[in-house]
């Protein structure tokens, strides 16, 4: 029984945080791409000001608004935001030397996962012509976020990820901290989820 808590301890647990993060050396691209859905946006955004400064990218793209039948029953009754959705990122990104020109903000009123976020970001994206996406998120949301992006979108985009240089997830360690255990979790779910609605889609095709 020791041998094999060893074996988890030793070998299972870093190769589950392993998986998850997929890195890859920065390269150039027509925009850095934000990922909004799920934790730790911050370092997402700081990481996607490094490139820009960096001249990796000469558009940071973000996007937004999301909009639940409570809130859209708020603004029915005359509920106004306190200022645009986006306006805390942009000011975010202006103290971190990226001009308020270089953002293209999207909103994605109704993208609650990296599937429905893909998709509503990707249709203005086509539009403008940005064809060399560069998507900036998690360490530990990179190999999902690829995976939809380079499956799930139609449109030949070309797809490479970069993960936030300052994000927290420890692949090796994650289980020492509880924050790190519940996305690693949460991560694991989406992967259930995105596999599940694959197959679902491909049935009914």
């Amino acid at each position: 029984m020791s041998v094999i808590a060893v074996a988890v301890w030793f070998w299972l647990l870093p190769a589950m945080g392993r998986f998850l993060d997929d890195e890859h050396p920065p390269v150039e691209a027509d925009a850095a791409v934000v990922l909004s859905t799920g934790l730790e946006y911050y370092p997402r955004l700081m990481e996607a000001a490094n490139l820009y400064r960096e001249g990796r990218v000469p558009l940071i793209v973000i996007n937004g608004d999301r909009k639940t039948d409570s809130l859209r029953r708020l603004e029915a009754r005359g509920f106004e935001p306190a200022a645009p959705w986006n306006e805390n990122s942009l000011r975010i990104l202006e103290v971190l030397g990226v001009p308020r020109d270089r953002v293209l903000s999207i909103p994605a009123e109704d993208a609650f996962d990296t599937i429905s976020e893909a998709r509503a970001v990707a249709i203005v994206l086509r539009e403008q012509k940005l064809q060399r996406l560069t998507l900036v998120t998690s360490k530990y949301h990179t190999r999902r976020a690829g995976h939809i992006w380079r499956n799930r979108v139609p449109g030949g985009l070309i797809i490479s990820t970069a993960a936030a240089r300052d994000d927290p997830f420890e692949a090796d360690s994650w289980w020492h901290s509880g924050r790190q255990i519940h996305w690693l979790l949460a991560e694991y779910g989406g992967w259930l989820f995105y596999l599940l609605s694959w197959v679902s889609e491909d049935a009914f095709h």
